[in-house]
């Protein structure tokens, strides 16, 4: 075994986002139905015909066959799922038009592509479950950071290795809770929702490993020299509160 290559400043990164993963306890917003004057985009203060509050559910049918109290609670984590992929999406666009270095610019640049791509697509999915399950989904964009259980990184230029550490923190997390809306969907019977959600966490599930295949330690560019030594020119690491539960 003496020819096992000990951990590196990259391993380390990579263990970092696991530890944080750890201490993530994400909820769903399962009481927050209807109007709340403390969130943007709220207000009532319009001349618009109201023809049903955000974030509930049609009383009487949405053309499928399921109770309104299971359609509400699912179309409330649906809606969860696509306010945290919008949140995602957001942080993609910044990291995707950020990129820069012999590995990123081109490289990365056109991995981050199909992720916005693949994102939108899934907000897309989602969103149109959530309507067709009856419930309004939530569209202003504080409002949509408001309810995610992920959270955007702090505004400013940081490592590239920094960005792809806090994408892949945000795909775990989805992954997690999408899960844990599959497992109650099977519970309530809601198959269609089942569906939707585990071609999306496939999706997800592979967008991860991209990001994680490329975090790891081995590369072409910096070459013997990081091998030989396991600092070379890597990139100081970031402080970070190791009980944090966000990035």
């Amino acid at each position: 075994m003496d020819n096992v290559q000990p951990m590196t400043q990259s391993t380390m990164e990579i263990n970092k986002v696991m530890t944080n993963m750890t201490n993530f306890q994400g909820t769903f917003n399962l009481t927050k139905s209807g109007f709340d004057p403390k969130m943007p985009g709220h207000h009532t203060d319009h001349t618009m015909i109201l023809r049903q509050p955000p974030r509930t559910a049609k009383q009487i049918g949405a053309g499928i066959s399921l109770p309104y109290e299971v359609r509400l609670e699912i179309g409330l984590m649906l809606d969860d799922h696509q306010c945290a992929l919008n949140v995602a999406l957001h942080q993609y666009n910044k990291h995707h038009w950020m990129s820069e270095g012999a590995e990123g610019f081109i490289s990365i640049h056109h991995l981050l592509e199909e992720h916005i791509e693949q994102t939108q697509k899934h907000i897309d999915m989602i969103g149109e479950r959530v309507a067709r399950l009856g419930v309004v989904p939530t569209a202003h964009p504080v409002t949509q950071h408001d309810l995610s259980y992920i959270k955007h990184e702090a505004e400013g230029r940081y490592s590239l290795r920094d960005f792809l550490r806090n994408d892949l923190e945000h795909e775990l997390k989805l992954q997690q809770m999408m899960r844990q809306t599959i497992a109650r969907a099977h519970e309530l019977h809601d198959f269609g929702t089942v569906q939707v959600l585990e071609e999306v966490l496939v999706d997800r599930e592979d967008l991860g490993y991209h990001l994680y295949s490329v975090l790891e330690d081995d590369t072409l560019v910096r070459g013997m020299e990081h091998l030989l030594s396991g600092e070379g020119n890597i990139a100081g690491d970031r402080p970070m509160d190791p009980g944090s539960k966000l990035q």
